[in-house]
């Protein structure tokens, strides 16, 4: 795997299947990555981000479903298998727990897992942690765990808990959290932001790392949480360039290659944050796709995942110790 590094540092019918159903069998297990045309795996990305509906995406699939590639054997590879979660909810390393913190101006309480080491003996650095668009799955609540171990208190809130949290399925929570409010959503993230910084166990500087939606986040965060002390978008919508002032906090951005969509995006924010000499790292990894981080699912990179994961703990520690 290649990388570029841009570093400055300164300035529904009869092909209607049923997504949540279709469960992995062994002739389905041997499918490869590398057996999948990338169009596949874009069709996915417009699929999870809303830009198609069920029927068209399984429309859509079935051009590439060829001998054991069926449709259903396609579906099951793309969807995501909760069994591979790094950090165990119950690791006696950790205390982890679901807290409910206020956000009056969005969701009202918010539920959100609570993580730290637990062992630790001083005040830690906090991070808020920003799931994809469909609510605090298993995935996120791993990464949370995940920066947790690395030394910090995470926070990782579930836009969701207004309609009765993540249900479980990441379909349905797609269509719920499409059903939130924009502004109330940015605004439950931001209050996570306060309530983290004044927890008893916080040293008072706290980062924010999103991931996809969450991206768009981090980066939000970075542009209207002035004592921000750093944020990681990991393919995350960038802000407007006219906002790019407002900004802060030191940013580490991660994107993909093959993710035309966001990363097209990049060189323009860069022109914005060298304009105003705003501090920050960004890095773009060869041959991945949108999504590379999340181990649960086949757009999974383990080398750009697991070297883009050790620069942003190293980034935290840098910024929030």
């Amino acid at each position: 795997m290649e990388l570029r590094n841009f570093n400055t540092g300164n300035s529904e019918g009869a092909m209607c299947y049923n997504i949540d159903k279709i469960h992995k069998t062994d002739s389905m297990d041997q499918i490869k990555k590398e057996d999948i045309k990338q169009e596949v795996f874009d069709l996915y990305d417009d699929y999870a981000h809303s830009r198609l509906n069920r029927r068209d995406f399984v429309e859509r699939l079935s051009i590439y479903a060829v001998g054991s590639l069926t449709v259903p054997a396609l579906m099951s590879f793309l969807m995501p298998n909760y069994t591979a979660i790094q950090v165990k909810p119950d690791d006696p390393r950790l205390k982890s727990e679901y807290i409910t913190y206020s956000s009056p101006k969005g969701g009202g309480n918010i539920k959100a897992l609570l993580s730290m080491p637990v062992y630790a003996k001083t005040k830690l650095g906090g991070i808020v942690v920003v799931h994809e668009n469909r609510g605090l799955n298993p995935y996120i609540e791993d990464v949370a765990r995940r920066a947790a171990l690395a030394g910090f208190i995470t926070l990782a809130p579930d836009a969701l808990t207004p309609l009765g949290g993540y249900p479980g399925s990441d379909d349905a929570g797609r269509e719920m959290q499409s059903k939130r409010d924009k502004g109330e959503m940015e605004q439950d993230f931001i209050d996570a932001f306060y309530y983290l910084k004044n927890h008893k166990n916080c040293n008072g500087k706290v980062g924010v790392v999103g991931f996809c939606y969450g991206g768009g986040i981090a980066n939000m965060m970075a542009v209207r949480v002035p004592e921000l002390a750093a944020a990681v978008p990991y393919y995350g919508a960038q802000p407007a360039a006219e906002d790019v002032p407002k900004i802060h906090a030191p940013l580490m951005l991660h994107y993909a290659s093959l993710d035309t969509r966001i990363t097209g995006g990049w060189p323009a924010y860069e022109a914005a944050l060298k304009a105003n000499a705003k501090k920050y790292e960004a890095f773009i990894y060869e041959g991945a796709n949108h999504g590379f981080h999340n181990d649960t699912t086949p757009r999974y990179d383990k080398a750009a995942a697991e070297l883009s994961w050790k620069r942003t703990i190293d980034f935290f520690k840098q910024n929030l110790g």
